[in-house]
């Protein structure tokens, strides 16, 4: 991971491979209740007799297209699940962490899995785009940019091929006027520096409420002034976000360091970008790297308006620093993430427990946690009637209908008063 990502030491274990240790353990602990039969109560009174329960059964053969940008974490995960659910699983490792995945994948192998349960592709481009075309798989699993996964949609819908896309957000931090301001800027810094930004899951701005505004501007300043270059996956990353925030700065924001350092290479110094105007590619967060649009607001409804303008349709998760326990109703209707952190931004995301999942053009379908494992499965509904105790099949008298029609309309809240309906002189064509 090192060498292929730039990732340090201690973060490439606390970041990638001890979250795939804890699912690991938590898929051991609870994949058998999961994926065990389900009874299913609380039928219909006319279903006497019946019992209905559900079945998980495996899809098939998985198909995964990994990432780079945490090459064990999410690959790993998304992997344990596939395999604990019952499927096959065919892996198009990412060309940029080819290493690092071949060695995942050969773990997994030597683990005992049993001969032909997972199989490996190239790692190139040209892999994927034969495996869209030509391999045999009943599900596909992607990891990556919107754009990148627009085009895979295109090409899974003309197989019918059904998919979880697991696509990039640009979401906000709001830090409210009653928050811890010392624990939101370290938190929301640590969130944008680490792994170099390239989190999908990051905040790509952060919006501050008016009047805590000037502590929070103080308590990040250090922060951004003391930041050390990161190395980002290339040299064309770290331009591309390097040209987003000297962009804002131009449109009239500022460096909170005071300074703004041009790449060297792939490595680029950390920047917070303070006062940035709406309307700049820094704030939609159309970057992914180590860069910061900070902004204030005065009411709920503003921060609310400024976070639909700058994250759009692409949402994953957003984060609330705040000391009340509940999200304001205001933020709470404005926000279409499926993740909320509260006084946290990426750290929960990374727990077992934790459920992952796009909205718009973050993606569709879900991962990780418990929605994620059953999501590798398919559910069977098994409907069993007893031979002795089951409702006639028979077609009552005329008589005799009406009232049990009469009786089944009041109970599902027509009432005997109003529902209208008189005796038919015959039922289907016939007297008996």
């Amino acid at each position: 991971m090192h060498d292929e990502a730039h990732k340090a030491r201690w973060e490439a274990f606390t970041a990638d491979i001890l979250p795939l240790l804890a699912a690991c353990a938590w898929t051991e602990r609870n994949a058998k209740r999961l994926l065990g039969p389900q009874r299913v109560r609380g039928g219909a009174w006319w279903s006497i007799g019946q019992t209905h329960h559900i079945e998980r059964v495996p899809i098939g053969r998985i198909g995964i297209i990994a990432t780079w940008n945490y090459p064990v974490q999410l690959l790993g995960v998304q992997l344990v699940h596939a395999l604990a659910a019952g499927n096959r699983v065919v892996v198009k490792p990412s060309e940029r962490a080819p290493r690092t995945q071949a060695l995942l994948l050969e773990l997994a192998r030597t683990a005992g899995l049993p001969d032909g349960t997972l199989d490996a592709l190239p790692a190139t481009r040209e892999a994927g785009a034969a495996m869209l075309q030509h391999e045999e798989m009943d599900h596909l699993v992607f990891t990556g940019s919107t754009t990148v996964g627009r085009r895979i949609a295109e090409a899974a819908a003309r197989r019918l091929l059904p998919t979880t896309l697991e696509l990039s957000g640009r979401d906000t931090a709001f830090v409210l006027a009653d928050c811890d301001i010392a624990l939101a800027a370290r938190t929301i810094w640590n969130a944008v520096t680490m792994n170099a930004g390239q989190t999908c899951m990051a905040p790509r701005r952060v919006l501050v409420g008016s009047r805590v505004y000037a502590r929070f501007l103080d308590a990040l300043a250090p922060l951004a002034a003391g930041a050390r270059p990161r190395r980002l996956i290339d040299s064309d990353a770290a331009a591309a976000c390097f040209e987003c925030a000297r962009g804002a700065v131009a449109a009239g924001g500022r460096s909170l360091s005071g300074v703004l350092e041009s790449p060297r290479g792939d490595a680029l110094v950390p920047v917070a970008v303070v006062d940035c105007p709406a309307d700049t590619a820094l704030f939609r967060g159309e970057h992914f790297g180590p860069a910061l649009a900070v902004a204030p607001f005065d009411e709920i409804e503003e921060a609310a308006r400024l976070h639909a303008l700058g994250a759009g349709t692409q949402q994953l998760a957003t984060s609330i620093f705040t000391r009340g326990r509940a999200v304001p109703r205001e933020l709470l209707s404005a926000l279409s993430c499926c993740t909320i952190t509260i006084n946290d931004c990426i750290l929960p995301t990374a727990d077992p427990r934790a459920t992952i999942g796009g909205v718009g053009e973050s993606g569709w379908g879900v991962s990780r946690g418990a929605a994620g494992l059953l999501a590798m499965t398919r559910p069977v509904h098994i409907a069993g009637t007893s031979r002795r105790v089951r409702l006639p099949i028979d077609t009552p008298i005329p008589s005799v209908a009406s009232r049990l029609m009469r009786a089944c309309l009041w109970t599902y809240g027509a009432g005997s008063s109003r529902a209208g309906v008189a005796a038919p002189n015959s039922i289907n064509g016939s007297d008996t």
